[in-house]
């Protein structure tokens, strides 16, 4: 299952208010379950260099069930998944990228968000996702 047109963009509009809350100019990417684009918005004077990120952390976040800072928090030398960020042609382990879970605690997506500092970035993925479910995946067996 993946997310819908009309689900991203419910996500993307919620994450741009809240970028405008933080008066902040935002580049916000939604992918699907497949971590394929399915929308997109760089709000007016957003970084150029913030689309590629915005897109890697929605589709790092996707790949790996989980958000991007939490990876992050693994792949810190010393740690279990040092260099991970070489791998899936580039990915983004810093705040700012979050899966999308539906009522039902299917993944379905992600989004991901760049443009701020990773506190705001990360504060307005949270409130795309708020808008059509969790970011967080139930337990699962082959889950860490």
């Amino acid at each position: 299952m993946h997310v819908t047109i009309d689900d991203a963009k419910k996500i993307i509009d919620a994450a741009r208010k809240e970028a405008q809350k933080t008066k902040t100019k935002m580049c916000i990417a939604v992918v699907d379950s497949g971590a394929n684009l399915k929308a997109f918005h760089r709000m007016d004077d957003a970084w150029v260099g913030s689309i590629d990120i915005a897109i890697k952390k929605a589709k790092t976040a996707v790949f790996f069930g989980m958000p991007t800072g939490a990876i992050g928090g693994l792949s810190q030398p010393g740690g279990p998944l040092y260099g991970i960020e070489h791998s899936n042609d580039g990915l983004i382990t810093f705040p700012g990228g979050l899966p999308i879970v539906d009522n039902e605690g299917v993944l379905v997506g992600a989004i991901g968000v760049s443009g701020s500092s990773v506190e705001n970035d990360h504060r307005v993925a949270e409130a795309g996702v708020k808008v059509v479910g969790v970011s967080d995946l139930p337990e699962h067996p082959w889950r860490t």
